[in-house]
């Protein structure tokens, strides 16, 4: 659905800076949204039961080896939340932990999105690249935010648990 034709040098520039722009407004837009939006309890965030609880990513994705080395964009911008580790295991912390990686997850489908915008400007061919390449960067994101928070939610229950059998009321 190419409307747009631009020299090839113009093209690749044009890319370029979409991609960038893509990125950093997405970003903004998901540390905007307020957290009564951010619900870990929505469909969205929840376990599909393929998942197997976060599992499938450890298991077939193998997330526990590389995603490392993705970066942590949750302290790039004032407000972010840095997620790389833990600060505490306090059951609050781990709840804004859950709440912040249904933040990034959301901000990381929205960068995706927009990669159907190249078709209106690039050819077909192109353009599949250009989906490619979101899903390539943006993929290995939303499968360990996923995966964390899954975890995270299976240790806030075993924090519970814990607390309870103390004899502390169940936060």
């Amino acid at each position: 659905m190419r409307i747009i034709y631009l020299s090839s040098s113009l093209t690749v520039i044009l890319v370029i800076i979409v991609w960038f722009v893509i990125h950093m407004a997405a970003a903004l837009i998901g540390l905007k949204v307020p957290d009564r939006f951010i619900d870990p309890s929505l469909r969205i965030y929840r376990p599909a039961g393929w998942e197997s609880g976060g599992r499938l990513y450890e298991k077939v994705f193998l997330v526990r080896k590389w995603k490392q080395i993705l970066p942590d964009g949750g302290n790039w911008f004032r407000g972010g939340f840095a997620k790389r580790k833990l600060s505490s295991v306090s059951p609050e912390y781990i709840k804004m932990f859950i709440r912040e990686t249904c933040r990034a997850e959301l901000t990381h489908w929205l960068a995706f999105f927009p990669a159907l915008l190249f078709f209106f400007w690039v050819e077909w061919k192109v353009g599949l690249i250009m989906v490619g390449y979101g899903l390539m960067v943006n993929l290995p994101c939303i499968i360990t935010q996923r995966y964390n928070r899954f975890r995270m939610e299976r240790f806030l229950v075993r924090l519970s648990d814990v607390d309870q059998r103390r004899g502390r009321s169940k936060t």
